[in-house]
């Protein structure tokens, strides 16, 4: 039975209109294009829609500095970042601004309407103001000395040493981060919107399942803390919205910038003919569905603010807000110094964007922890799993089906029960993309490829290619394997589209469907096969790096970020050459009794077998390594050891944190073949 068709808009933050996107901004948006990608090839209706969030006072002072107007500022920034997000493959069905006419309107209808049910107020206040520029400063350009620890340059809402926030009037000795002057203390009308009337809807929302649990539990501190009205208003000199009525007061961006979702989705309705209020009126979420995908840092915004103003105004609330963690890239925070803060467009300078799509993909899962870019990890996991294993599987097939049969698959599969077990692990793959748990589902999908290399590694299509009277079955081996990477890539395609695309080409097939999964493609003329996906390469890496990093002025020379294990000592040719190294194959692996790092691995070296001891434990279940290609050193002394005689050494490589790697010959490679 079919899922019923949903109506879906889904939405990410906004990016500021103030600076480029770095990779830090791509984990948000990579997140949910896959979700959105996944929900599209189940067939449903899904628009997904962000703008650029481009008023504020830092806007507007860049702009100044820059010599421009802040409209020419927004407008090449916003060029730049779809220009970003396009490199990376995340595809909008709206991209637009928050300085939008649809967004003035929708920004006004809410105001008049919080204005009217009375939910809005008005007092006076005190702020910092600067007589230079002549202009209330925001807390963010408001520097001085922490009242708490008493540490120098802090901000004026919050202190970067001890973590303590507090009011920019309790700033020790202040000072104005525009102008460098000292602020003085000037009074001015603001307008608040009065979010603790909405205390116990939003306590009831909250609780509505429509947040994640850790979510729900720092709402509930916030809740027992008491909620605060919120100051929506900004005095002039601001770039954003006048405030109907109140002349030289300007809406604050956060009121507006959420808005913007909605705004975005209105001017995608009026050029396509969509019905807007059937996603945002009061009881639409009986048939639509709306969710927001945002960082934890503004959580209090979108899951008390924007909530409340919406039922306050007689809109619809989100379906679901789904929260995710931080960057931080190996293991620190993101630095120019050491060359990781890296914009998007340095990136897609040096290294393929699905690179960074599928490691992030096998790092997320559904809550609000934060993920780690390790360099290091990320080549390893990229080269082993999405050319070792995927590609791999149709470069060992293709071939054979090129070469011997023309480009045709066979009419049937060589084990259809095997091809039915890998169809159905669909359900739980589309299960774990429903739920954001991306990680498990990149585990799922390796472990299909590690099905299907295992099966070609059995069948021996290079040992039935030599023999004319099995060229039927060699045919079927390959359909069979075909078929299986087919099956595989279109589980992969919300994750690696431009792969998909190039496999769908390489296939001669319409689009990837993933109802179309479980339907082996038979008697079919494929293309040519070319590589669909190259290896991380070290120097584009290093290269990406260099480009990324600001040095300090006089700082040492920068050291590699891709191991912290220097080079060993050089050797010789004649050192290199007196090591035998052989391609063998794992015939059986078991667990060593009271050992807590070691495997007994059995090896054929094509016609004599070895048995080795190898610290791989932590890594691999012996069952997976049964029939598995390996490198080992062959003429290693043997070596007694306390659970028996280790007969050579086979090859693995492994970093700091980053897991243990078994090394693999390219396909083609038989038992006892030598390395050179």
């Amino acid at each position: 039975m079919s899922e019923k068709k949903r109506r879906i808009l889904v939405t990410s933050a906004l990016p500021y209109a103030n600076g480029p996107i770095h990779i830090g901004h791509l984990v948000e948006y990579i997140q949910t294009d896959i979700w959105v990608r996944y929900q599209k090839m189940q067939g449903h209706e899904c628009y997904y829609v962000c703008a650029d969030d481009a008023h504020g006072t830092p806007i507007m002072l860049h702009a100044e500095k820059l010599g421009v107007t802040p409209q020419q500022l927004v407008d090449r920034v916003q060029e730049e970042h779809l220009r970003d997000f396009t490199g990376f493959g995340i595809v909008f069905d709206n991209y637009y601004s928050t300085h939008s006419e649809e967004n003035r309107s929708v920004v006004n209808t809410i105001y008049q309407r919080l204005l009217e049910n009375g939910h809005i107020t008005r007092r006076t206040i005190q702020q910092l103001y600067d007589p230079v520029k002549q202009m209330f400063l925001p807390d963010r350009f408001i520097r001085g000395e922490c009242p708490n620890c008493h540490a120098p340059d802090q901000y004026g809402d919050h202190c970067e040493q001890c973590n303590r926030t507090h009011s920019p009037m309790e700033l020790i000795n202040p000072v104005s981060a525009v102008s460098g002057e000292k602020p003085v203390i000037r009074e001015s009308e603001h307008l608040f919107f009065r979010l603790p009337d909405f205390e116990a809807m939003l306590r009831d929302w909250v609780h509505g399942g429509h947040l994640q649990q850790e979510v729900i539990n720092k709402l509930d501190e916030w809740f027992k803390a008491g909620l605060q009205e919120w100051d929506i208003s900004r005095d002039t000199p601001y770039f954003g919205f006048e405030i109907p009525g109140l002349p030289d007061k300007y809406f604050y961006v956060w009121l507006d910038a959420p808005i913007g979702y909605l705004a975005s989705f209105r001017n995608l309705c009026d050029r396509t003919g969509l019905d807007f209020d059937a996603f945002t009126r009061p009881g639409a979420d009986q048939d639509t569905e709306m969710y927001h995908f945002v960082g934890k840092d503004i959580m209090y915004f979108h899951a008390l603010f924007w909530p409340a103003t919406l039922y306050g105004s007689n809109f619809r609330t989100p379906t679901a807000i789904f929260v995710h963690g931080f960057l931080t890239v190996n293991g620190q925070k993101m630095s120019k110094s050491r060359g990781t803060f890296i914009q998007a467009a340095t990136y897609l300078e040096h290294l393929d964007p699905e690179y960074l799509r599928y490691y992030y993909a096998a790092k997320l899962g559904n809550g609000v922890d934060d993920i780690d870019l390790n360099f290091e990890d990320f080549t390893l996991r990229v080269n082993a799993d999405l050319v070792g294993k995927v590609v791999n599987i149709a470069s060992r097939c293709a071939g054979f089906i090129n070469k011997r049969f023309a480009g045709r698959l066979h009419a049937g599969l060589h084990n259809e029960a095997l091809f039915g077990q890998l169809a159905a692990c669909g359900s739980s793959i589309a299960s774990a993309y429903a739920g954001r748990e991306y990680s498990r589902a990149m585990r799922e999908i390796m472990a299909l490829a590690d099905r299907i290399n295992q099966y070609i590694d059995e069948q021996k299509p290079w040992v039935l290619a030599r023999e004319e009277h099995r060229a039927e079955e060699l045919q079927a081996v390959c359909t069979l394997g075909l078929n299986g990477f087919r099956l595989i890539v279109t589980y992969l395609k919300p994750v690696l589209p431009v792969l998909a695309r190039k496999t769908e080409a390489f296939l001669a097939i319409p689009p990837l469907e993933w109802r179309d999964a479980g339907t082996p493609l038979l008697d079919h003329k494929i293309g040519t096969f070319s590589p669909l996906m190259t290896r991380v390469e070290r120097e584009k890496m290093e290269a990406m790096l260099t480009a990324s990093a600001e040095p300090a002025p006089g700082a040492a020379p920068r050291q590699s970020h891709l191991s912290t294990n220097p080079l060993a000592e050089q050797i010789t040719i004649e050192d290199f050459v007196r090591i035998d190294l052989r391609v063998a194959r794992i015939l059986r692996a078991e667990h060593v009794d009271g050992a807590e790092k070691l495997l007994r691995l059995e090896l054929d070296l094509g016609g004599e077998t070895r048995k080795v001891f190898a610290g791989i434990k932590s890594a691999y279940d012996p069952e997976a390594l049964r029939g598995r290609l390996t490198v080992m050193v062959a003429n290693l002394a043997p070596r007694k050891m306390k659970f028996g005689i280790s007969e050579g050494m086979v090859l693995a490589a492994s970093g700091s944190g980053s897991g243990i790697y078994l090394l693999s010959p390219d396909s083609g490679a038989e038992p006892g073949m030598r390395i050179k």
